[in-house]
């Protein structure tokens, strides 16, 4: 079964040079109001079945973050058409959804009330979160004390207990230490395992080829090749050449 479908997919955006923040600059500088329009993504088209982890590599710009923003439903295609199926978690963003003034325990609460778990849930996973984050005392004290690698910790122990059908991560491993960066792709390993749905970003090509079956090449918004991470990433690789 497929659990997410991307059909045709379009995305644009307008860029505005100078743009007026209220009605009397709109009818006084009717020049503001001008944009440019810039194509994210062309005609995009893949599906992912259930228990698949798929890597989206491409330089910067080429559209990969926007691609798990629209399966995320962060935003909306201007055309096409994107199903998925189950519960969402997503690391998208690092520290996005946390609160900076309230410890790390209660915006472990807030995020896993946000992916859509029950109090009783919430409060049967906080221990093993907890453990997982290896955050020790700092689990009690405002995030914004903590450093780029503790978010890290935080966001990526809660999407991998919340029991996602897909889960969506876009780069944040990278910041983490190399000991726990393993302990988190051994866990995604087990989740994979057990149903459920990958799509990750990353620069780091072995990363991908560790624990995802295919990858897709974004060049300009539009796919550029899509198979076995090795075959993908060797092409990729040439077009430096």
């Amino acid at each position: 079964m497929d659990m997410i479908e991307v059909r045709n997919v379009c995305k644009d955006y307008r860029v505005y040079h100078d743009k007026s923040c209220t009605l009397k600059e709109r009818i006084l500088f009717t020049q503001r109001s001008k944009y440019e329009k810039r194509e994210a993504l062309k005609d995009v088209s893949f599906t992912v079945p259930q228990g698949e982890a798929v890597g989206l590599v491409g330089l910067n710009g080429c559209g990969k973050s926007t691609m798990l923003k629209l399966i995320a439903r962060i935003i909306y295609p201007t055309s096409g058409h994107i199903e998925t199926r189950g519960r969402i978690s997503s690391l998208i963003e690092l520290g996005a959804g946390f609160h900076p003034d309230m410890t790390g325990r209660e915006n472990i609460r807030i995020n896993a009330s946000i992916f859509g778990l029950t109090q009783r849930e919430i409060q049967a996973k906080l221990d093993p979160i907890i453990e997982f984050s290896e955050l020790g005392k700092a689990i009690d004290t405002p995030v914004r004390t903590y450093s780029s690698g503790m978010y890290m910790r935080l966001a990526f122990s809660v999407a991998v207990h919340v029991e996602a059908d897909i889960l969506l991560i876009d780069e944040i491993l990278a910041v983490g230490d190399a000991g726990f960066q393993e302990k988190c792709f051994r866990r995604l390993a087990e989740i994979k395992a057990a149903g459920t749905t990958i799509v990750m970003v990353s620069h780091s090509l072995g990363q991908i080829e560790e624990i995802c079956e295919r990858s897709i090449w974004l060049q300009s918004g539009q796919i550029q090749l899509m198979g076995e991470p090795k075959q993908v990433h060797s092409a990729y690789l040439a077009s430096f050449r």
